[in-house]
């Protein structure tokens, strides 16, 4: 799965696909409707590849974690996101065991569950989505 290009920009539900880059600001396509609109250089995006959750002894970045519920899952899509803390703290420690659950709050899971749930609808968990892309020799 190509996260480096899908985006998440604060005040914006749902999740994005970075189309390129213009002189003000970007132009982005919404992996569910597929509608490109334009966004400004002062919108707070966050690369998916950049994000991580906390473990104990480390951080397990968002691509491991979305691999480790699609196996979970059968790559079908999981638990709903309006879930009980209860539930959705149970989920977590079947795909993360050892995550650390001081730093990781209950707000979230439920995003990392809603993504997933969104790239899965989209058709972006597949099981080749998670074969690494190959790094270009420097």
């Amino acid at each position: 799965m190509q996260l480096e290009k899908i985006i998440s920009i604060s005040g914006k539900p749902g999740l994005f696909k970075l189309i390129s880059q213009l002189r003000n600001g970007f132009i982005i396509e919404d992996v569910t409707t597929q509608k490109k609109i334009s966004i400004s250089n002062t919108s707070q995006v966050s690369l998916l590849d950049n994000i991580s959750m906390y473990t104990f002894d480390s951080e397990v970045p968002l691509f491991d974690v979305f691999e480790n519920i699609a196996k979970k899952e059968d790559y079908k899509a999981t638990i709903s996101h309006k879930s009980s803390s209860e539930e959705l703290r149970g989920f977590m420690a079947e795909v993360l065991p050892n995550y650390d659950v001081e730093r990781v709050y209950d707000s979230d899971i439920k995003k990392l569950v809603q993504w997933y749930n969104i790239l899965q609808k989209a058709g972006y968990i597949t099981p080749n989505s998670f074969v690494k892309a190959e790094q270009p020799a420097e």
